[in-house]
């Protein structure tokens, strides 16, 4: 088994791996039915069911104003996955953008990004994505460029010095001699060579977007109150939460376990496509043979 075969397989051998795959699919899965069935519309309000306790038909109950909690959980889910692949894409673009521009280009521009990266590395993402949504609005758009701008800047950080050194490899070298350009480097040499690095520091970047927007949402400057989210769930049930402290257990353990899915996903995902770290752990399971 080679290729995309092979690395799948690794990572479904490893506990961490699959754990994280089930928890990432399983939320994909819930914000796509989501879409088009809840057991109930979680915007419909009930103040003749306020508070139901958890069973049937609310599996996990209701809120203060009769809201199913499993079907706001749901809903929620359509946010959480928005922003993880809305983050995780313009992180990617930002990311490999100013990485290439800090390894490929000439010595001026190279050592202006570097200086253009430790600036904007030194303020905090989730304080940026305040100061913005204080100014045009709660949106979950500004949660995204917000978040993907800032760890682009922290992937490009982290993947700059892993190109210089890819490029300063034989084989790289040799691409450059022969007549490939500099994009045509970094698509065939350089990328797939950082690419462990690379998968680790976005799925840890859509790991705290998550926890973003659930923060800013909760504080009030990420999703609109229209909007389902778990940060807004979060913040709505903890004021109940000395009455009814169960009912705020639900979208707590729905972040915490989607955030560590993922840094688990990435985890396994860095093992099983990096072949040194498969070498060595297929080295350290080869049992001893006794002559």
């Amino acid at each position: 088994m080679t290729g995309r075969g092979a690395w799948l397989g690794r990572l479904l051998r490893l506990s961490t791996g699959r754990f994280g795959l089930v928890v990432v699919v399983a939320v994909v899965l819930t914000a796509i039915v989501s879409l088009i069935w809840t057991p109930f519309d979680p915007r419909t309000v009930d103040l003749a069911d306020r508070w139901a306790p958890p069973g049937w038909p609310h599996v996990l109950g209701t809120d203060n104003s009769g809201r199913d909690i499993l079907s706001l959980i749901m809903a929620g889910a359509q946010t959480t996955v928005l922003v993880a692949v809305g983050s995780g894409t313009v992180a990617t673009i930002v990311g490999v953008g100013l990485a290439a521009l800090g390894a490929l280009t000439a010595r001026a521009v190279r050592e202006t990004v570097a200086v253009l990266i430790d600036i904007l590395i030194a303020f905090p993402v989730l304080l940026i994505a305040m100061m913005i949504s204080a100014v045009w609005g709660g949106s979950l758009w500004v949660v995204i460029w917000s978040v993907g701008i800032g760890f682009g800047v922290n992937i490009a950080r982290v993947a700059r010095p892993e190109l210089r050194r890819v490029l300063r490899s034989d084989f790289v070298l040799a691409a450059r001699a022969a007549g490939l350009t500099p994009l045509q480097t970094l698509r065939r040499h350089l990328l797939p060579n950082i690419a462990p690095v690379f998968i680790v520091q976005l799925s840890w970047s859509m790991a705290v977007a998550v926890l973003a927007e659930a923060g800013l949402s909760y504080l009030g400057f990420g999703a609109p109150v229209t909007e389902p989210s778990w940060g807004l769930l979060l913040a709505d049930l903890q004021r109940y939460i000395a009455v009814h402290p169960l009912s705020a257990v639900w979208p707590g353990l729905a972040i915490t376990v989607t955030v560590l899915g993922l840094n688990l996903l990435g985890d396994g995902l860095r093992e099983a496509t990096d072949p040194t770290l498969a070498h060595r752990r297929a080295e350290v399971h080869v049992p001893e043979v006794v002559a």
